[in-house]
């Protein structure tokens, strides 16, 4: 039965990115949970998830008009994480090879460190560690593929063509993620130029991964395949298997990540370019 959805969604998409986007601000330069035991600033992606569930309740939506539904979980989770690992498994490969011919011959290593764009120091190996990782990543994505895939993509289409939904919100996904390189400029960690080109390198990475993940929940009818692709981005290859030289750790990451991520879009865009032309 259609939903009668009083509000105006664009309004709607920018007072919760907004809202959120304040916390982060807070998380990464105030409180620096990173930087403490947990390891990981995740109390922002809490916050975003009870955001989320505010929103959903004030404009008569539910978790599953969102995407999650319950009916193909377990089948989309899996079909995402196939899809991560596969054009991963591509990326390692091409980082592995470009240091072999650069003289720089690199092995993989398995350990968990935190996400950073100069490089992790600290090789943790204790089984909770792991744990920790998935459980808090499990957050992470469920907060991000909830609000800008589900909550904004389903709302905005409420007035607006799907594609141009998805753009917004991938636009929105891609300045989400320049908190990091703005955070690294102010600590001295690299230049206001390298901050400006890193912000505007995430911001295109970050969206084709946002169009990607549209794309997916258009596909399936859900966020499981895009979510299960997201967390693999995430715990394994960011997080877990690492590509270690004589030089040191990661020193290709963003090449790596670069280049599952164009592999995987390609799949995905191929797979509903040719869903849409069938249906036609």
């Amino acid at each position: 039965m259609e939903k009668n959805i009083k509000y105006k969604s664009t309004n709607l998409c920018m007072i919760i990115f907004m809202f959120c986007l304040s916390v982060r601000f807070v998380e990464y330069f105030l409180i620096e949970t990173d930087k403490t035991a947990i390891g990981e600033n995740v109390l922002h992606k809490v916050i975003g998830i009870i955001f989320l569930v505010l929103a959903l309740k004030k404009i008569n939506l539910t978790w599953r008009d969102i995407g999650f539904q319950r009916d193909g979980f377990v089948s989309g989770i899996l079909k995402g994480l196939l899809l991560g690992s596969v054009c991963f498994a591509v990326s390692f490969g091409l980082e592995l090879g470009i240091l072999a011919l650069q003289g720089n011959p690199a092995h993989l290593e398995i350990y968990i460190s935190s996400f950073s764009l100069t490089g992790s120091q600290i090789k943790n190996t204790d089984f909770v560690f792991f744990l920790l990782c998935v459980l808090f990543n499990i957050v992470n994505v469920w907060m991000e593929e909830g609000v800008f895939r589900g909550l904004f993509i389903r709302t905005l289409s409420e007035t607006k063509p799907f594609m141009q939904a998805n753009y917004i919100a991938a636009f929105l996904f891609g300045v989400w993620h320049i908190v990091m390189p703005i955070r690294s400029c102010i600590n001295g960690e690299m230049s206001f130029a390298a901050m400006l080109l890193m912000g505007i390198g995430y911001i295109i990475l970050a969206g084709i991964m946002g169009i990607k993940w549209g794309l997916l929940y258009r596909i399936t009818g859900n966020l499981w395949a895009g979510l299960g692709d997201h967390l693999f981005n995430n715990t394994v290859a960011t997080n877990m298997l690492h590509v270690v030289s004589l030089k040191g750790a990661d020193e290709l990451q963003i090449v790596r990540i670069m280049a599952a991520q164009v592999i995987s879009f390609a799949v995905v865009l191929a797979i509903h370019t040719y869903r849409t032309t069938k249906v036609r």
